[in-house]
């Protein structure tokens, strides 16, 4: 993978908002023409936090089949603060470091974050979407911004999620019985694609399997 655009992360609030509205222009919800097989390869990646270090890992796997393909992971010290809203700032300088590294260009990013289900339309999702000018997805555990309903208790149920007058996503029963995640898309992908990906991507888990392997990756590197 290689980066489309560049911008720097140690900002202040207000540069980094300024970033995030500029990048917004240039989200895209389509998918564009694919073929009838699309998306081959998924990555999933995910970061976690130690003593001022933080850790990313990413795995790429094939699609449907759900098959461990490629693994990178990157540790770095932490330079942004904790700051809803902006975690992409904290965050993306490592995870770019797992992505750059790849040996397999990954057909769709799926993040453990949101994606246009943000306050500013530029969630974790959306921001590496729009960097790498790849698809992305954003599958969080819990909601940021929006309304819904709770979805039925089968696997698969889904209900929208709206904010501000506009469905930015999906709730999602990935599992029966468990909470849903929340769905919404990044960049370059449909919200209905970005909803049959997660899906497709699921085993007996809550979590999406390449997003569950970069979980579990990146808190054993943390823990070593």
């Amino acid at each position: 993978m290689k980066t489309i655009i560049t911008h720097p992360f140690d900002v202040s609030i207000e540069e980094a908002r300024r970033i995030q509205d500029e990048l917004r222009r240039r989200v895209i919800l389509e998918c564009g023409e694919h073929a009838s097989n699309w998306p081959e390869t998924v990555v999933g990646v995910d970061v976690a936090f130690r003593n001022g270090i933080v850790y990313a890992a990413c795995d790429v796997f094939s699609y449907p089949q759900l098959e461990l393909l490629e693994e990178k992971t990157a540790f770095r010290r932490v330079t942004y603060p904790y700051i809803p809203g902006f975690l992409s700032f904290r965050e993306i300088p490592v995870i770019m470091n797992t992505l750059l590294s790849l040996e397999i260009e990954p057909d769709i990013v799926i993040c453990d974050g949101q994606g246009v289900a943000h306050p500013r339309g530029m969630g974790l999702a959306s921001h590496i979407g729009v960097i790498f000018e790849k698809p992305t997805i954003g599958c969080a555990k819990s909601r940021l911004v929006g309304e819904y309903k709770e979805p039925g208790i089968e696997k698969g149920s889904v209900t929208t999620l709206s904010y501000r007058g506009r469905v930015v996503g999906y709730v999602v029963r990935t599992r029966k019985g468990v909470k849903p995640v929340f769905v919404s898309p990044g960049n370059l992908i449909s919200l209905g694609d970005a909803v049959r990906v997660i899906i497709g991507c699921v085993r007996d888990r809550r979590i999406p399997e390449p997003l569950r392997i970069a979980d579990k990756r990146s808190k054993e590197l943390k823990n070593v």
